[in-house]
């Protein structure tokens, strides 16, 4: 790979890491949120119910963000072949209107003579 193409890569991983761990803390935040509103609860069950709320949270932000990668492949996949089938009609015409008029070109020369 090129050096360009590293730099990259490993920003986006960056990028991706420290995205994800704003992720996870504001679940943390949110576990202790929710847990404020239950004063009844002892410490241990406190942090039980935040370690589940927690857990769970970060359950459904992975399989939403896994469902959001999955379709921007697709999206992906989809608008590459539309891309490469439109630039194969646009060769093909501009090599039909060049021959058009090469044809055009030699039958005035010719006529003209």
């Amino acid at each position: 790979m090129k050096p360009d193409k590293d730099s990259a890569r490993g920003l986006a991983q960056l990028e991706g890491y420290l995205l994800w761990n704003a992720e996870v803390e504001r679940a943390r935040t949110q576990a202790r949120r929710f847990t404020d509103e239950l004063p009844w609860l002892t410490t241990a069950q406190r942090e039980d119910v935040e370690r589940v709320y927690l857990t769970e949270r970060v359950a459904v932000s992975r399989e939403s963000l896994t469902r959001v990668r999955d379709r921007a492949a697709e999206l992906r996949g989809e608008y590459t072949a539309r891309y490469d089938r439109l630039r194969a009609r646009c060769v093909a015409l501009s090599v039909v209107a060049v021959g058009a008029l090469t044809c055009l070109g030699t039958v005035s020369t010719v006529l003209l003579r």
